[in-house]
């Protein structure tokens, strides 16, 4: 269904759509686009050195701009996907509001865009990171492990976790042990928050041909591995305090969203196979978004109390 799917995507892929700026809007993935601008935005504020508030502002937007013009690369590519999944079948690619070609040149030039605006107007060190972030995504995770390895998440998780990196670099030029632990907690987080998701949408990535783990090594030893990887994602969670680079206020925070984090994730260790509704799993997949935008918001709020309250 598939094969279908693709083929038929690539038969309109000579003619032009009629798509609105809100289609184009969506094939940014504009809710992603949030958190990496968010993540991104954490990582700045907590790089010890200030930026100039202008090219701060123009440095965000290049991130951002980025962020989307890997979406917009994603969707171009997983249309054949994307249209037999329900989460995903109402993007503008899979319904027709956006040719194919549309949506290939569309993010290549926001690629290109976003990444020499950041390396003229902050560093290259930062730019160089970004178009690292977006050939990661769009070729080594979505061309290449999506399709072919239940690790797909694992490894390709990098992408989603650099963004913070890229703050800390455009602000200083460097990339650091402070700037890597940022990285790790959202590449630790990954595979626990997708895996999650894919133990309720097991049916449909199986149609769709995506090894996610649940159907490659089962659902016991999914739950397994997402309880190893919330018990990392807290230990990681609390290292800034650890390190020096958070206050210990922030470290009560993050010790008991990973508490949070590992409970949820030892429900569906226990409870998970026993619920028909999957309600352990949804349950996981909903506090993981929760867990991910709390911890940074900590961050943010210990970052800027260290950078103005004092």
């Amino acid at each position: 269904m598939a094969l279908v799917e693709r083929e038929h995507i690539d038969e309109r892929a000579g003619r032009l759509s009629e798509a609105t700026a809100g289609d184009f809007i969506g094939l940014l993935k504009p809710r992603v686009m949030s958190l990496v601008v968010f993540t991104a935005f954490v990582g700045m504020v907590l790089a010890p050195a200030t930026p100039n508030p202008l090219l701060a502002v123009i440095s965000m937007i290049a991130i951002a701009v980025g962020a989307g013009a890997a979406g917009a690369l994603n969707m171009w590519y997983d249309a054949d996907i994307d249209a037999v999944m329900s989460r995903t079948a109402k993007r503008p690619v899979p319904l027709g509001r956006i040719e194919p070609g549309e949506a290939l040149g569309f993010g290549l030039f926001l690629s290109v865009f976003s990444v020499v605006i950041l390396g003229l107007l902050a560093n290259w060190m930062a730019a160089g990171l970004l178009a690292f972030t977006i050939f990661f995504y769009a070729v080594v995770y979505t061309m290449w492990l999506k399709r072919s390895t239940p690790q797909n998440i694992v490894i390709g998780g990098a992408a989603g976790a650099l963004p913070p990196m890229i703050g800390w670099a455009a602000v200083t030029g460097t990339v650091t042990l402070e700037s890597f632990v940022l990285f790790l907690i959202i590449f630790l987080w990954t595979p626990p928050h997708f895996w999650a998701l894919a133990l309720f949408k097991t049916d449909e990535y199986g149609r769709a041909g995506v090894p996610m783990m649940p159907n490659v090594a089962g659902k016991a030893h999914t739950r397994r591995q997402i309880f190893a990887y919330a018990v990392l994602v807290a230990v990681c969670g609390v290292l800034p305090t650890v390190l020096g680079f958070a206050g210990l206020a922030y470290g009560i925070v993050a010790a008991a969203l990973g508490g949070g984090f590992v409970w949820y994730s030892w429900r569906v260790l226990r409870d998970g196979g026993a619920d028909k509704n999957a309600q352990p799993e949804k349950a996981l997949f909903g506090f993981s978004l929760v867990y991910l935008f709390a911890i940074f918001a900590a961050l943010l709020c210990d970052g800027l109390i260290a950078r103005f309250g004092g």
